[in-house]
């Protein structure tokens, strides 16, 4: 079934349903997913088909939102990996040398080890904001759970639960998330 030519000819429109639940229907009615090779193809023509639908105004309001909150994004992403560069700064400068200067080094590698975390949790949440898949969600889950863990007045039950929750997160993200782990 060639379903960008029904779009481009009409067939499809008129229908009362919008344009991006036509596409589905017809992806999934075709046997194709949104994974598949043509998903650009299938974004592209969403996109193409929303700017045509409605009037005037939400045809404006449509295109200029989208772009707006894709902008918003990428300057909430680069604002949140500035912050994670200007701590990583401080902490090679001023958290390293204190390993060697502290009385209680233990203290001291476990305050390191939860900003290292908050590092992490900070590059992840940059990558979900520009690229929205999932798996960049799992990981930041992953990155706050394990910080929590980490913690200094975690009990045994924290301790347990939260490796069963990343022994579930790793099964999620190995077996059930598209792509292969990086």
């Amino acid at each position: 079934m060639d379903w960008g030519s029904d779009i481009g000819q009409g067939r499809l429109s008129g229908l009362g349903i919008p344009a991006n639940v036509r596409l589905l229907t017809l992806l999934r009615d075709s046997g194709r997913t949104e994974e598949s090779a043509g998903s650009m193809a299938v974004e592209n023509q969403t996109i193409k088909d929303a700017a045509s639908e409605g009037t005037a105004l939400e045809r404006y309001v449509n295109v200029h939102m989208g772009n707006f909150i894709h902008v918003f994004l990428t300057l909430l992403a680069v604002l949140v990996m500035v912050a994670a560069s200007i701590a990583l700064f401080q902490i090679v400068h001023h958290a390293f040398p204190q390993l060697w200067r502290a009385a209680d080094e233990y203290t001291t590698l476990h305050e390191i080890l939860q900003k290292i975390l908050l590092l992490a949790i900070a590059g992840e949440l940059g990558l979900l904001l520009l690229f929205h898949r999932a798996t960049a969600a799992v990981e930041v889950v992953m990155f706050v759970i394990a910080r929590r863990m980490v913690a200094t007045d975690v009990t045994a039950f924290d301790l347990l639960m939260g490796s069963a929750a990343l022994s579930a997160l790793l099964v999620v993200r190995f077996y059930f998330l598209p792509g292969k782990p990086k």
